[in-house]
């Protein structure tokens, strides 16, 4: 039986590291890339009669991430023991929310090929993070580094709606970018700061009920997730094909196979032996509360893109490419309002600067220039300073070494030649090289004057004035 007589039934576990400046249940920092072990302090590395406090900000960072997916949040929740033992967990226990989450029944619309799909959020709760193993290949063994115990979390659960590891990912770009627009986790993949547990089954077309799933943990990659959930969807269509059952367990991931491997059976709830926090008081929030963050929200990503339409006549597809991340919206706003050419901004975020994400495979966030440093570019090229082609290089090293675009030209000696008569010494020369073009110019065809152009660019390496080339070749070949 072929693939296409199978449907695929995936859901996710979003986790997010939300960006409060403490530790969920103590003080202690949450800095990224500290030195092991020296974040730390009695609660979170579960000393005997220290006690948690919860952090009143990740409650409020929760409740945006609910409001801004459509959740209804609960008045009353609470914390609960999640009861597993492992080493970069002091406690031998996670605190976390069983029966009763802060956010509960939201969705989240994306676009697909297939036109816009709601997926559903079953529920977003809190809980804090593990520690982490650094494992050393030399010596043989593992070291424990504490400084992530107890970072806070929201885990976003999704509802089992997608049906293609297409959807899946537009799903978790959504998500992502909701998340940085109302800045409760800088979602930095790279860093852990966002990662996925992805449950996958299949089940043959026409069927109701949901084939037994595999889950694949802490992914935190795009293109990793579409192609595991690929291959896992593959994988389990060849075992029953086979004649052979499905196990319910947890997975890994390896990047480099391209393949699935198993690390152990799939926990259930009750293997966590749940059970309400003592030590943690009941969460309740109040009307005013919910209100008064819900009104502290700033504009989500459909509203900033609905604004762009109207306000600077962008295109459905550029408009949408720009908003989907919080960082490039921004930069495209301050840097149209310092250049005062917004319209020439969006193009090299579309263009040039997309592009160099994808290639290098960067998040947005890490674009190492400014918004004050791509206006100054734009208006180097308005002021006829340097030609588009300079323009390009200079964004390139942009990437590569930031700094004020003019130092770069005037270092670089890309300064855009404007002198009329150093350009008909360029056109002359290039007429005289060119006597084809010339006859193919008389003869009516008008691209031959492009190519001339062409031709004196690359003489110039691209500093030639490209308006003032085009002219002085007309004037010379109307002549």
């Amino acid at each position: 039986m072929a693939r296409d007589d199978y449907e695929i039934v995936i859901g996710l576990e979003v986790h997010a590291e939300l960006s409060t400046k403490t530790k969920i249940f103590c003080n202690c920092k949450t800095a990224f890339g500290a030195r092991p072990n020296t974040q730390i302090c009695p609660v979170c590395t579960a000393m005997p009669g220290a006690l948690p406090v919860l952090n009143e900000k990740v409650v409020e960072y929760a409740v945006k991430a609910g409001l801004a997916t459509n959740c209804e949040i609960e008045r009353n929740s609470k914390n609960d023991r999640k009861n597993y033992f492992y080493p970069d967990t002091p406690k031998a226990y996670q605190i976390s929310q069983y029966d009763k989450p802060l956010c509960i029944g939201g969705n989240i619309e994306i676009e697909t090929s297939n036109g816009t799909k709601k997926i559903g959020i079953t529920r977003i709760h809190i809980e804090d993070d593990a520690g982490k193993l650094n494992h050393d290949d030399l010596g043989g063994g593992s070291l424990v580094d504490l400084n992530r115990a107890g970072v806070p979390l929201i885990e976003i659960v999704s509802e089992p709606d997608m049906r293609s590891s297409e959807e899946a990912d537009k799903y978790l770009k959504k998500l992502k970018s909701i998340l940085e627009y109302i800045e409760v986790s800088d979602c930095k993949m790279e860093e852990g700061s966002l990662r996925a547990d992805v449950n996958v089954s299949v089940r043959k077309k026409g069927e109701k009920a949901f084939g037994q799933r595999t889950e694949m943990k802490n992914m935190n990659s795009f293109r990793s997730i579409v192609r595991a959930i690929d291959y896992e969807a593959q994988r389990q269509i060849d075992v029953i094909e086979a004649g052979r059952k499905i196990s319910q367990e947890t997975l890994r991931w390896d990047e480099v196979s391209g393949k699935t491997f198993s690390m152990r059976d799939k926990e259930n709830a009750e293997d966590y032996r749940y059970f309400p926090d003592p030590d943690l008081v009941a969460i309740k929030l109040s009307e005013e509360y919910i209100q008064n963050v819900k009104n502290s929200l700033p504009e989500l990503p459909e509203s900033r893109k609905k604004r762009y339409l109207e306000q600077y006549n962008l295109s459905e597809k550029d408009a949408k490419i720009i908003t989907s991340s919080k960082y490039l919206s921004d930069l495209f706003e301050k840097a149209g309002e310092i250049s005062g050419n917004i319209k020439a901004v969006g193009n090299w975020i579309i263009s040039d600067i997309s592009r160099i994400l994808n290639e290098t495979e960067q998040d947005p966030i890490s674009i190492p220039f400014d918004a004050k440093q791509l206006a100054e570019l734009v208006m180097l090229i308005d002021k006829g300073t340097i030609s588009s082609s300079i323009g390009k290089k200079v964004l390139e090293e942009l990437f590569e070494n930031p700094r004020s675009p003019e130092e770069i030209i005037k270092e670089k000696g890309w300064i855009q030649i404007s002198d009329e008569g150093a350009i008909k010494e360029i056109v002359l020369k290039i007429l005289e090289a060119n006597p084809q073009s010339i006859a193919d110019f008389k003869a009516g065809k008008d691209r031959a004057i492009g190519f001339l152009v062409g031709q004196a660019m690359k003489e110039t390496k691209g500093k030639a004035n490209p308006q003032m080339l085009n002219k002085m070749f007309l004037e010379e070949l109307n002549k």
